[in-house]
């Protein structure tokens, strides 16, 4: 392992902005991806996909033969697909590994509030899973699971970004992939919507 320079407080912090923003959107692009995969499994047909930074996303499907796996396939895919590729990451031994951990830890707590509270008013996914026919005691207990499992994968990662007592240094090399992920995610999403 090379020694890398001590992480500036503004490399920190544009790491942890950036982290964040990246996550943000792959959570949502990766749900609807779930959301997508389950359509064509199903033999549904995908007339829309809403992915933009400054959008919450949405995807439409008609005809739409099996409703309900498309819609839990988006909370599941969702978590499973970020899940998948840290423990690739983490087994390998790959830089950068932390930065999966987040996201997995983002995903999680996202798409079980999302279902959770989204349970009490029928909003968004939890509306159509309720009126579906998913009983609310299943979307809380996701949520319950989901939740707290992510806030469980965040723990001790701060001094992996540089902060706390015993943080860690940031190489600059990961600062800058992630800072350009998010600005091509951005770029991506935008000419996607033209």
């Amino acid at each position: 392992v090379k020694p890398t320079a001590p992480s500036s407080g503004s490399q920190r912090w544009l790491l942890a902005g950036s982290t964040l923003a990246l996550a943000w959107l792959w959570m949502m692009a990766l749900h609807e991806l779930g959301h997508v995969l389950g359509a064509w499994l199903t033999g549904g047909t995908v007339t829309r996909v809403v992915l933009h930074p400054l959008a919450l996303s949405r995807t439409d499907v008609s005809p739409n033969p099996h409703p309900m796996f498309v819609v839990w396939a988006g909370p599941i895919v969702g978590i499973a697909l970020p899940l998948l590729v840290w423990i690739i990451m983490q087994s390998l031994r790959a830089p950068g590994w932390f930065i999966a951990r987040f996201i997995v830890g983002f995903c999680l707590i996202a798409n079980g509030a999302y279902l959770a509270i989204g349970s009490f008013e029928g909003i968004g996914d939890a509306g159509d899973m309720l009126s579906l026919g998913s009983p609310q005691w299943l979307l809380i207990t996701f949520g319950v699971v989901a939740a707290p499992c992510g806030l469980w994968l965040w723990h001790g990662l701060g001094k992996r970004f540089g902060f706390g007592r015993e943080a860690c240094d940031v190489p600059l090399r990961t600062t800058i992939i992630v800072t350009g992920l998010v600005i091509a995610t951005i770029l991506v999403e935008i000419a996607l919507t033209r």
